[in-house]
């Protein structure tokens, strides 16, 4: 048997990883091609020309970006595993168990006669 609730966080996580990188993700993707190419980094705005700035602290700010990114789809995965293979629900004690078979009221109805 699986667990619901650890598959579906990690459905979530995953999806809420991939949408970050998705929206994000454009901010960060060009600070290796401008390190790499150009050997200056600049940081750019609307209303100001661009600014030469560090590549070092812009290459961070993209490791850092990623890396919440990469923990969110780990932690997302991590879930799905642990959601497939869950077996909580099959480990039930069997003074626990409800059912047509398996009534907790049996007792009630002992104690009136």
């Amino acid at each position: 048997m699986s667990d619901m609730r650890f598959i579906i966080i990690g459905i979530v996580l995953m999806f809420v990883g991939f949408l970050i990188l998705g929206v994000f993700g454009h901010n960060y993707q060009n600070a290796t091609l401008e390190s790499s190419e150009l050997g200056t980094c600049y940081e750019y705005s609307d209303n100001m020309p661009p600014v030469e700035i560090n590549c070092s602290f812009k290459i961070f700010d993209q490791m850092v970006f990623f890396g919440i990114v990469i923990g969110f789809i780990v932690a997302g995965i991590s879930a799905l595993v642990k959601g497939v293979k869950g077996d909580w629900d099959s480990k039930v004690k069997p003074e626990d168990m409800v059912g047509p078979s398996r009534n907790q009221n049996d007792d009630s109805e002992d104690k009136d006669k």
